[in-house]
């Protein structure tokens, strides 16, 4: 079963140790970060460093500037955590250790853009904005991810790529200091939370014959009960159904067109894969799908499963569709059909298994699972990689 380990390329650039401790583990691929938010990052081998710092959502290489020329929004250049074309230098260290590199390229979650271009955002009912989810139904946020997508996922030394929040962003959000737990939100509340009103959005209402200001009102009176303690209930989940539709349309524009972009930057046979989770209402790193569109679309998708392998089921459900586009529906691993793979966190103080990790792969092979994914080899611990090289079930 093909493995694929989760890495940053300042967790490889300065540590000529790394490619070949990646390769110890047993897996003979790596997912490296190409384009990424904003983060503070862990590095616990490193000969020079403990701690990195990405300042804000950037580009891990020289974006193209004949590329980016004329465009309204453009992505920003990494600082000092990833100068120069970090990606390709840690791409090259790892395939010269026998590792195949696939991108990781993450789309709708970028801070900085919210900060300098704030009628990009998300905003929610109540006129609050959300800075770190750009709006994917604003046509001009469109064309930065899409033209994103192809750049950061066709680098140089990458046989594929997997596009993480490729769909909506929402309320929910990692933050400096969160102070948002007071009150407990359950799914459907969340959802709520996360529904955009900007001009675009209450265009796209209209045209499912919904007033956005009635829609916007009658969100705030269903949320009410939350704020005391309740639950939206049934007025919720209607009101949820009601906007649906829309946002899983916005959903699907953005994933047809930056797959097909990635496709046409891309030689034949380069994987394009999907962070995906099969609940269509869901927002985030692992957006809402429908499992038979995006099976049809791209060639698989990544679920996360270290809660539990559920998540897969819908898709195990499609069958080996294949995708649109993809060479004879054969991707990079080999195998004819669609990859499901079992997104498994492997760092015990991020909520990871690694002395569970050969059960929680049997249950998610027992669900459909093809290949594996493991978060992530440069954030674990000695003890956390040891117990995944015991584990003996990467490949």
């Amino acid at each position: 079963m093909r493995t694929s380990a989760f890495l940053y390329p300042w967790d490889v650039l300065g540590d000529p140790d790394a490619p070949a401790r990646i390769a110890d583990l047993g897996v003979r691929q790596v997912t490296l970060a190409s384009a990424y938010h904003s983060t503070r990052a862990l590095t616990p081998r490193h000969p020079k460093h403990r701690i990195v710092t990405a300042e804000y959502a950037s580009v891990l290489y020289p974006p193209g500037e004949p590329y980016w020329r004329g465009r309204e929004l453009t992505p920003y250049a990494a600082g000092a955590w990833a100068p120069g074309d970090a990606f390709g230098q840690a791409a090259e260290a790892l395939a010269a250790a026998g590792l195949d590199v696939h991108s990781w390229v993450v789309l709708a979650h970028n801070s900085r853009l919210g900060a300098e271009h704030p009628g990009t955002s998300v905003v929610n009912a109540y006129g609050d904005r959300y800075p770190w989810a750009p709006c994917i139904a604003q046509p001009r946020v469109r064309a930065l991810l899409v033209a994103l997508a192809a750049e950061a996922a066709v680098r140089p030394g990458a046989l594929g790529t997997e596009l993480e929040s490729c769909g909506w962003y929402g309320l929910a959000h990692p933050h400096a200091h969160d102070k948002l737990a007071g009150v407990a939100l359950d799914d459907t509340a969340q959802y709520l939370m996360s529904l955009c009103f900007c001009p675009s959005c209450a265009q796209g209402y209209g045209e499912l014959g919904l007033d956005a200001h009635e829609v916007r009102a009658r969100v705030r009176w269903v949320l009410e009960p939350a704020w005391r303690g309740g639950t939206v209930g049934t007025p919720g989940a209607e009101l949820l159904a009601a906007t649906l539709g829309f946002r899983t349309a916005a959903a699907r524009a953005l994933q047809e067109a930056a797959v097909a972009a990635v496709r046409s930057r891309g030689a034949a046979g380069f994987q394009v894969l999907l962070h995906a989770d099969p609940r269509p209402s869901r927002s985030g790193a692992n957006v809402g799908v429908d499992a038979e569109h995006v099976l049809g679309l791209a060639d698989g998708v990544v679920v996360p499963c270290t809660g539990g392998p559920e998540l897969l089921e819908p898709f195990a459900a499609v069958g080996p569709v294949g995708s649109v586009g993809s060479a004879g529906s054969v991707g990079v691993a080999g195998s004819v059909g669609s990859v499901l793979a079992a997104n498994l966190t492997v760092v015990s103080g991020m909520g990871g298994r690694p002395l569970s990790l050969a059960q929680d792969v049997a249950r998610a092979v027992g669900v459909g699972a093809t290949e594996l994914r493991l978060y992530h080899a440069g954030l674990a611990s000695d003890a956390d990689l040891e117990a995944v090289r015991k584990a003996g079930v990467v490949g």
